[in-house]
């Protein structure tokens, strides 16, 4: 069994099995919190997982005992040990320089994640694949339904052949179902849910059996298993959209070491390994591409649709598929905190935490249930006492009532809504920290954004390569002669553009970095040099032409640096952080949608002003953490609900003051772990989409709610008529709960 100390107390964790909706997680939870010894209970349907801390005197196989005796299997979770290999990052450069611009480079330590609750998640999806990937009539639910089907069967055929025994045959076939229904009624009572759906249940076809209707108590026990099993084929698929994505991460990797590859399990793969993908393989785990280059298949973890190129230095995710190239990858993330284990990890806890709506729905539900004993009981007995009807059809129709009210279909309407959004969302790389924001942000009325790494990619690239004395190739050919082995970010701007231009770079001698001015060596036995304007000004004097040009060229926010080839000015070459290649579409979806935006940025006014013109955005810049986090209040103030976008450390107090805090990908850890949700893949146009998902949850809430209770009320009154019995009002329940289901599974299609 996984068992853990955890502060004063222990914890044990068990893999449940035959959970369908909240309603099931409520009575586990109630029967085992008030067993001796135990301090706290954590119950997951979407998971299959229940969670006890307890003092280290319960006595753990009474609790399993407890909980199968309402109806659920019990399994106590193996456990895993996982072991996780330091990760620094180190950055490592042969010179440095400064082109007379400011870069601050913030790390965040990384938190100390889980490594053992990680390993027990994804155990649990393991253990449970083989459960899953039985067919329906392999379950224990199954299988009684099948009973009790062929008990009604048998029944109605001898009681054609035999008429004078078909109230026993009834009412044995009856007792074939009810027999299971009844021990956990009962179960759930002593555990304190006396008003579970299983009581109803039986008092209704108990009752049934004492007016003679013994045939459609039988046909009642029936629908009812089938409704069961319904219910939990729905719910499975719920489940298995998250699940499936485990099964993403290939179960093997080729490692690299001392020249030697060897195949290893992927699970085993720790953050500094270095791994052969080979074409068509998936890759097994998050890392950067250190050699080669080949388009990736990104339609797994990111939605989209066609392959995206990749090549040295670039990020790559566990679970895509590596397209026509062989590359060596190193691994930067244990495979406990991998792309696809943080993603099923963040939307089980989200579907955890409950939505006001379904906070609401719950307490409702717990009132709505004796609400409606009370009226069944007023049904059955009121009109003989006072109004001189008969007993037996008043008593009937208090029964029938009795099924009617069973809440299940109200119960769920709200977590099968949020638990399918948070499924689709997560697909697409959309993670939300549980119902309650999923539920806020379709409120949402303004959106503050931070600009460097959310709506810029948050690494320069050259915009401009200007000529002077040189040809443009050239001037591009001598500066990136100067880059080569240099890790600061415009060097890697230079170095990618010659890259790109598939431009010869010669060697260069004697490289020098000068501190706060540039960098100079001798290339093709020239001397050459390359730094800001006023360093190569203090070199060599720039001409009216070019200081009017470079001037220019800082009004639109770009970064220039200025090449000397011998005893001339050569050139220039302007570097900018540029937009992201959707942010002006996602603004503009926002804008359609009624969406207020701002640009609250730590950056200069006249680099962030440049950037806001061109994606036609207001701008807030020069604002420190704090500052940025009094303008969300200032907005807050006038009445806005307002969500904040950022991924750097200095995001997270506004993330946290906001309505809604969202973390773009790839951002420091402090900031996804302050938000409230994370874009995993950095698109500005994921905004839209996250808040038109809410939207549309609301709306299906809405309509699984009118089902519920429409479907309820209408049968209510064609009982009281007359009109209905029984079995249709097992089947208003039933259908009510499948409809409800499978209307919340829509939610599982794609975003647009």
């Amino acid at each position: 069994m996984a068992e853990v100390a955890e502060g004063e107390g222990r914890q044990a964790r068990y893999r449940v099995d035959g959970m369908d909706c909240a309603a099931c997680a409520r009575k586990i939870d109630t029967a085992v919190r008030t067993m001796p010894g135990v301090e706290d209970v954590s119950v997951s349907v979407v998971a299959s997982t229940m969670t006890i801390r307890h003092n280290g005197a319960s006595d753990l196989p009474a609790i399993e005992k407890k909980v199968k005796g309402l109806g659920y299997s019990v399994a106590p979770l193996t456990e895993r040990q996982v072991s996780s290999a330091a990760h620094t990052h180190d950055e490592v450069c042969d010179h440095d320089h400064d082109h007379d611009h400011g870069h601050d480079h913030e790390h965040a330590a990384r938190h100390d994640h889980q490594i053992h609750a990680h390993a027990e998640v994804a155990a649990t999806h393991r253990e449970g694949e083989a459960d899953e990937a039985l067919a329906w009539w392999h379950g224990g639910k199954g299988r009684l339904t099948i009973l009790s089907g062929a008990a009604l069967v048998a029944a109605y055929i001898v009681g054609h052949l035999v008429p004078a025994v078909a109230p026993y045959a009834f009412f044995v076939a009856m007792l074939v179902g009810l027999i299971p229904i009844a021990r956990r009624a009962v179960m759930a009572a002593l555990a304190g849910s006396p008003f579970s759906i299983e009581m109803l249940m039986t008092i209704a076809a108990v009752g049934a059996v004492i007016l003679n209707a013994g045939e459609e108590a039988a046909t009642v026990v029936f629908l009812f298993l089938v409704g069961e099993l319904l219910e939990g084929v729905a719910a499975g698929k719920a489940r298995k959209s998250i699940q499936s994505l485990t099964a993403l991460v290939p179960q093997t990797a080729l490692v690299e070491e001392n020249g030697q590859t060897r195949e290893v399990p992927a699970a085993k793969l720790s953050a500094g390994a270095v791994v052969l993908v080979r074409p068509g393989d998936r890759i097994p785990g998050d890392g950067t591409i250190i050699a080669g280059d080949s388009s990736i298949d990104e339609a797994s973890v990111t939605g989209e649709s066609s392959p995206v190129h990749k090549s040295v230095d670039e990020q790559v995710f566990a679970g895509t598929v590596n397209g026509n190239g062989a590359l060596r990858v190193r691994i930067t993330a244990a495979a406990a905190d991998n792309t696809i284990a943080r993603v099923v990890r963040l939307v089980e806890e989200a579907q955890e935490a409950k939505a006001p709506t379904e906070r609401f729905i719950d307490r409702f539900s717990r009132y709505y249930t004796p609400g409606v004993v009370a009226v069944a009981a007023a049904v059955a007995v009121m009109p003989p006492l006072f109004a001189g009807g008969s007993w037996a059809e008043w008593i009937y129709k208090g029964l029938a009532i009795l099924l009617i009210g069973c809440p299940c279909a109200l119960v769920i309407s709200t977590p099968a809504a949020i638990a399918a959004s948070l499924s689709a969302g997560a697909r697409r790389g959309l993670l939300l920290k549980g119902g309650a924001v999923l539920e806020t942000l379709g409120k949402i009325t303004a959106v503050a954004l931070d600009k460097t790494g959310t709506l810029t990619s948050g690494k320069p690239r050259v915009t401009d390569v200007i000529s002077f004395a040189l040809p443009e190739a050239d001037v591009l050919r001598f500066a990136a002669a100067l880059e080569v082995g240099s890790s600061h970010p415009l060097a890697s701007a230079i170095l990618s553009e010659a890259a790109v231009r598939e431009m010869p770079v010669p060697p260069a001698a004697g490289a020098k970095a000068l501190g706060g001015l540039g960098v100079t060596a001798t290339v093709e036995g020239q001397p050459v040099f390359l730094g800001s304007p006023q360093a190569a000004s203090e070199r060599c004097n720039l001409s009216t032409e070019a200081t009017a040009r470079i001037r220019a060229l800082n009004d639109e926010g770009k970064t220039v640096s200025v090449l000397i080839v011998g005893d001339q000015v050569a050139g220039a070459l302007a570097m900018r952080d540029e937009p992201r290649p959707d942010a002006a579409d996602g603004l503009r979806a926002l804008s359609a949608a009624g969406i207020r935006t701002v640009m609250l940025t730590g950056d200069n006014e006249r680099t962030a002003t440049a950037i806001g013109r061109q994606l036609g955005i207001p701008v807030r810049a020069g604002l420190l953490p704090e500052d940025k986090q009094r303008i969300v209040g200032e907005l807050k103030a006038e009445g806005l609900v307002v969500a904040k976008v950022g991924d750097g450390i200095n995001d997270a107090p506004a993330l946290a003051a906001a309505d809604v805090g969202i973390a773009m990908g790839g951002g420091a850890d402090v900031a996804l772990e302050t938000a409230d949700a994370a874009i995993l893949h950095g698109r500005v146009g994921d905004i839209a989409r996250m808040i038109r998902l809410s939207k549309r949850t609301m709306a299906n809430i809405r309509q699984n709610i009118t089902i519920a209770l429409g479907l309820k009320a209408l049968f209510l009154v064609t009982t009281i008529l007359g009109i209905t019995g029984l079995w249709p009002a097992i089947l208003a329940d039933t259908g009510a709960t499948v409809l409800v289901t499978m209307n919340a599974l829509r939610l599982l299609r794609p975003i647009e």
